[in-house]
């Protein structure tokens, strides 16, 4: 068997993981601009439903990656419920009573939920430099809960909602990690799909009022591109190099956001937002500073995922081989080796 690769999982899952921040990082102002006068649920159904249209156009053949389950409707309805409804719908709530830039910099604390239901949940490693970078998210979101608190009782409830989006999508995110392997298309799909009809439903019974067609058409593009087309990317990341990593390298998205919503007019920032800014900035960073490697041992595991034969990791044998990456089930073998690792499909083993 060959060697595995000891940057390039770690170096691919990052890239992933950017890209779905920046997508995601430019929708939260945009959001609080178009989703103004309209409803939480109705901004959260626009959303998802542009969602759902990026997922339908983006899956994927049946050669090329896994399909979805019936066994995995029951994570899929969880998903949903906690990333395609409480999520959006309190993120919305909470844009139109706080700043902007409050908001955005608050959703870095999505890291940090993450991490932990990651180290619970699938057995993480979580070393001391970790510790730190959590604790320093930690200690940059209670910052600025004081600082919009000192500001008056409607920013700080607006505040508290974006607490609420940021831990229901950390769930959702640790929820995500046994889909990871699935065709993320389909995924997108099926949970946007399920998160618009929910929110639509609940639009209708609050009575909210019907959109405008050009802020509709807005949220449902920022949909598309910041939900659907980051959720994509996002799923591949925790494929190649786990939740809690996933998570971290994500927490980029709302320095994004801040500056977007900077360079829209919003000038609410103080020294105690200013501070907690910087303390979940270094957390961010010092939790990708991690390095992790050791001798391991895989034992036989049988599973489905796309895959290719030049990672070190998968050495079963085709009558013609394939070159590029595709999905059937396979094999591996027991084998001890050593490298450096992230805990992707492959490396889930206790510590």
């Amino acid at each position: 068997m060959t060697t595995p690769s000891p940057h390039l999982p770690a170096l691919k899952g990052g890239l992933l993981a950017l890209l779905a921040a920046g997508l995601f990082g430019v929708s939260t102002p945009l959001v609080q601009q178009l989703g103004v006068g309209l409803g939480p649920f109705t901004t959260a159904a626009l959303l998802y439903a542009g969602a759902a249209i990026i997922g339908a156009l983006l899956r994927q053949p049946v050669e090329q990656e896994a399909r979805v389950l019936r066994s995995d409707t029951p994570r899929l309805l969880a998903v949903a419920a906690f990333g395609a409804v409480l999520g959006p719908v309190a993120l919305a709530w909470g844009l139109q009573r706080t700043s902007g830039t409050g908001a955005s910099l608050m959703l870095t604390l999505e890291a940090l939920f993450t991490a932990v239901l990651a180290w619970r949940l699938y057995g993480e490693t979580m070393d001391r430099r970790v510790w730190v970078a959590m604790l320093m998210l930690l200690a940059g979101g209670v910052l600025l809960v004081v600082d919009q608190g000192l500001s008056g009782g409607a920013q700080l409830l607006g505040l508290l909602a974006v607490l609420v989006a940021t831990a229901a999508w950390g769930m959702d995110n640790t929820l995500s990690r046994a889909l990871a392997d699935r065709d993320p298309g389909q995924v997108v799909l099926i949970k946007a799909a399920l998160g618009s009809t929910a929110t639509v439903g609940l639009a209708l019974l609050a009575g909210e009022s019907l959109p405008k067609l050009l802020p509709a058409l807005g949220l449902l593009a920022v949909g598309a591109t910041g939900y659907g087309l980051s959720l994509r990317f996002y799923l591949l990341a925790q494929r190649a190099f786990g939740a809690s990593r996933t998570g971290s390298v994500f927490g980029f998205a709302p320095f994004i956001g801040a500056l977007l919503a900077f360079v829209l007019g919003d000038r609410s920032s103080g020294w105690g937002m200013v501070a907690g800014g910087v303390l979940m900035l270094l957390g961010v960073v010092i939790h990708l500073a991690e390095s992790h490697g050791h001798e391991h041992e895989h034992d036989e595991l049988e599973h489905e995922h796309a895959h290719r034969h030049d990672d070190g990791h998968h050495d079963h044998q085709h009558d013609v081989m394939p070159e590029s990456s595709h999905s059937h089930p396979h094999l591996h073998q027991p084998i001890r080796h050593a490298h450096a690792h992230v805990p992707d499909a492959h490396h889930v083993h206790r510590h």
